[in-house]
């Protein structure tokens, strides 16, 4: 029987078998494929192609040719990708002598780490200085010039390129590292330096408390050893010393006497304004900060004595011939800055108020070195401290009358910084001379750049737009560009094309003028005149010692990298922390953030004059 539309009926009468069942499926679907085919040709015409085969990728269907394609495709691209980033990584990069974003920041590592070559004493296991070892552990046990007594003066930094120890600049040194950490504390732990720069500032404090006769309990200072080791400038050049010789502090066999003094104002001012600003960087450290402030008391009382007034350098022809101070009421000024700011008691801020005192520091102004902050010039640090007192604390009457003179002062100061007013010598190359042509004048460009910097972050956390300068106004910028032209000059942007920092760009001074650095450290024993041959070298030094900064060029931008020429390529302590200062102003680790309005004023109490009591009550 069969169905009308072509396909065969099947009448179940009883049992089927499957054969049959398959054989009548099979034509059920050739009648189905043939009446499609049929409808689709009336419908339609002529029939579809036949279809490729494809791969479904769910938002569309690519046939497989095309597939393999497009992943032969991706497989090439990735591999030119990662050839890229292997190139790039491994070849050498092209000197770049201006700094661009942040070198300031890569340049304050190394500046940092300059500081562990100069440590003296047993070294900790941090140190990560490989070519140092211990050394000037028996200092203090050898010869005593001066009132002081055998000692303990193991330990702090080694000044420059050579293996004397100096109380004086050590000091100065620590101030300012101390006071940068204070303004740029969020910085520092935002590089991952802040503690670093304590450990080295506390390497220096520790050593301090050991030149001189210090206890908790202590009221007077009786001496301070200025100075273990000896130049030779006192008849003895021709002798075995630290100038004479050429060794490694590790194999130093020569004497090295300790030279102590009983009368220093100069001396126990900047070493309190050391002790007390430290204590403020450590203000975490309760124990050991009561302990720098305590010193710091006892030192300045030292340094004011009237019996005991006068440089220092009087008592150490040795010292005068390399550290000699001009004055010291400078150091007064500055002194009594930190010690207010460390204990909040008014008396050192009526001192720092006083118009004598600041008449005798030359608060006035003029002369040639005015506005010149170094190791020897404290005046332009204290003012500026002042400056920021008044900004951002206004102390009342009677403090208000030299403060205002020290901001205006401040103010005069900045304005001569700028190029416009040609106060200070510039090189055709664009660094300013705050030394007047004199050698090595990279140290005193560094502090300048530190101090334009900060005063520049004072005024924007004060919410002071610029200054006046005569009769124009000058934004606050322009001291930022004033730091930076200058710091970019150290760090390359300058006509030798020349970084002098060590280890910073490409092209940097290779004979640095330091004895450690120069001369292997090995198992051979160089002899006090052995060590010649490693000093006249023409080759580079035998180590890098990353981050020193070099005493820098002439008057003209010549840069010659010589190691026997001193001025040119020795680094100093002095100099390279007003070269942290200014990078650590200028980096960009958190943009714009100037510094914290109450980190310098925690200690001090409340700025406000009391009320008077109520008068009693009236009874008629």
């Amino acid at each position: 029987m069969y169905n009308k539309w072509g396909g065969s009926v099947v009448q179940v009468d009883g049992t089927v078998s499957d054969d049959d069942i398959r054989s009548n499926a099979d034509m059920d679907r050739a009648s189905v494929k043939s009446l499609e085919e049929t409808q689709q040709s009336w419908l339609l015409g002529a029939g579809e192609p036949k279809k490729k085969k494809g791969i479904d990728l769910g938002c569309m269907i690519i046939s497989r040719r095309a597939c393999c394609v497009l992943v032969c495709l991706f497989v090439f691209c990735g591999f030119v990708a990662g050839l890229t980033v292997l190139l790039v990584k491994t070849l050498p990069k092209k000197d770049n002598h201006g700094p661009v974003a942040d070198n300031y920041t890569q340049a304050l590592h190394l500046a940092l780490r300059f500081f562990n070559a100069q440590k003296s004493g047993k070294l900790p296991k941090s140190n990560n200085i490989s070519w140092r070892g211990d050394s000037g552990l028996k200092d203090g046990q050898g010869q005593i010039i001066g009132p002081g007594q055998k000692r303990d003066l193991s330990g702090g930094y080694y000044d420059a390129g050579d293996n004397i120890k100096f109380t004086y600049p050590t000091a100065y040194t620590l101030t300012v590292l101390s006071w940068s950490v204070i303004e740029y504390r969020a910085k520092y732990q935002a590089i991952k330096e802040y503690d670093h720069v304590r450990e080295l500032i506390k390497w220096g404090t520790d050593y301090l408390f050991k030149t001189f006769n210090y206890t908790v309990n202590t009221t007077d200072v009786e001496y301070i050893f200025a100075q273990v080791g000896t130049g030779g400038s006192n008849g003895t050049a021709q002798q075995p010393n630290d100038h004479y010789c050429w060794e490694r502090p590790e194999t130093m066999d020569y004497p090295r006497p300790a030279y102590a003094v009983d009368r220093g104002s100069d001396l126990g001012a900047e070493m309190a304004a050391a002790m007390a600003a430290a204590s403020i960087v450590f203000r975490d450290d309760q124990a050991y900060s009561e302990k720098l402030v305590a010193a710091s008391r006892n030192l300045l009382k030292f340094a004011e004595d009237n019996g005991k007034r006068g440089r220092y350098v009087k008592s150490l022809p040795d010292q005068a011939a390399l550290y000699n101070t001009s004055a010291y009421y400078d150091d007064f000024l500055w002194a009594g800055s930190w010690v207010y700011f460390a204990t909040g008691n008014w008396t050192y801020l009526t001192r720092v108020t006083n118009a004598e005192l600041a008449r005798n520091a030359g608060a006035d102004g003029g002369g040639p070195f005015y506005g010149v902050f170094s190791w020897d010039s404290k005046l332009l640090g204290a003012q500026l401290l002042m400056t920021r007192l008044r900004l951002m604390h206004t102390p009342p009457y009677p403090y208000e009358d030299l403060l205002k003179q020290y901001n205006n002062q401040t103010n005069y100061v900045m304005c001569s910084y700028l190029p416009m007013y040609k106060k200070f010598k510039r090189t055709p190359g664009g660094l300013t001379l705050f030394n007047n042509g004199k050698p090595a004048p990279l140290q005193y460009t560094a502090n300048a750049a530190f101090l334009a910097a900060l005063y520049a972050d004072y005024m924007t956390t004060a919410d002071i737009p610029g200054w006046p300068c005569d009769t124009r106004w000058i934004e606050s910028e322009a001291l930022r560009n004033f730091s930076r032209s200058q710091i970019d000059y150290i760090l390359g942007n300058n006509p030798a094309r020349m970084s002098y920092v060590v280890g910073f760009g490409t092209r940097y001074p290779t004979q640095v003028h330091h004895r450690a650095a120069s001369i292997p450290l090995d198992k051979n024993k160089y002899t006090c005149k052995g060590g010649y041959k490693f000093r006249d070298s023409k080759s580079p030094n035998k180590y890098v010692i990353n981050g020193a900064m070099v005493g820098g060029p002439n008057k003209n931008d010549k840069f010659y990298d010589l190691r026997n020429n001193y001025t040119y390529t020795e680094p100093t302590i002095s100099g390279n922390a007003g070269l942290v200062g200014a990078l650590v102003a200028l980096s960009e680790a958190i943009p714009d953030s100037g510094v914290d309005r109450n980190s310098l004023f925690t200690n001090l109490p409340p700025m406000y004059i009391p009320s008077p009591p109520p008068p009693a009550p009236y009874f008629p």
